[in-house]
């Protein structure tokens, strides 16, 4: 997201759909809209309490259109994207973040949360390229692989009482996370499994040229991801018989294995 939020102009409009308190932190000189059906706790600045089905907003108004793992929680899917297709401009773009829900992260959510609000299942990049296309008029230029974290499971993110379920992962706690999390990528290595894939990044329309490698390190507490060599790079991670790596951005422990 970073790659195409950095390619918009100064003072460029980006709508933040479907974002609760906000999805991502904005580069300077970038103008932002956060949206969503629901008032967040912490309202952010410039929000807009509306519906994903009929925005408040005229024509061509933003350069980007950001639906960070809110596609899935959309009711009216198809009028949604409409909606995403009206108001970004024609030389615009649209990063859509999303769960496979074959996968064992999402369905360990949605057995964990009741569904967690998932209407809308996608189990290939396909799925969402023939929802988004047609309905925005804008093509599909790019995909990347996300793998998971489990960062929802995670005690420190949690801001109400823990179902009971989770005490079977130990209450989220990180060091049970951090194994867990390293465990099913070594078991997808060597059985070719799909076990620590979460979902998929999408970009459609203007976006330039992206970067496709999927990141295998993602924080167990921020769910923010870096490339292996450039966290090498950095001195962040240690060596030994099982690499680790402390995160640049929260300080989390995490165990370290080389992108794929």
């Amino acid at each position: 997201m970073q790659e195409v939020l950095r390619r918009l102009a100064a003072q460029s409009l980006v709508l933040d759909l479907g974002c609760g308190s906000g999805s991502f932190k904005a580069p300077p000189s970038r103008r932002v809209v956060r949206a969503d059906s629901e008032r967040p706790a912490a309202v952010p600045e410039n929000f807009v309490l509306c519906s994903a089905a009929a925005l408040p907003f005229r024509d061509s108004a933003f350069a980007l259109v950001v639906s960070n793992h809110s596609l899935e929680h959309f009711e009216q899917l198809e009028r949604a994207l409409a909606e995403m297709g009206r108001v970004t401009r024609r030389d615009g773009a649209i990063y859509i973040a999303v769960p496979d829900a074959s996968t064992f992260t999402d369905r360990l959510y949605r057995w964990l949360a009741r569904g967690g609000g998932h209407v809308n299942a996608f189990t290939s990049p396909r799925d969402v390229i023939d929802a988004v296309e047609p309905a925005t008029g804008l093509p599909h230029r790019a995909t990347r692989v996300l793998y998971t974290s489990l960062s929802f499971l995670n005690r420190h993110n949690r801001r109400s009482r823990a179902p009971r379920k989770l005490w079977l992962l130990a209450g989220g706690a990180e060091p049970v996370l951090r194994w867990l999390t390293y465990l099913l990528r070594r078991l997808d290595r060597r059985l070719g499994t799909r076990t620590a894939l979460y979902g998929w990044v999408l970009w459609f329309g203007n976006v330039g040229n992206v970067n496709t490698r999927a990141w295998t390190n993602v924080c167990i507490r921020c769910g923010s991801g870096a490339p292996s060599d450039w966290l090498r790079a950095s001195a962040c991670v240690k060596r030994g018989w099982i690499r680790d790596y402390r995160c640049p951005r929260c300080g989390a422990r995490n165990l370290f294995t080389d992108d794929v």
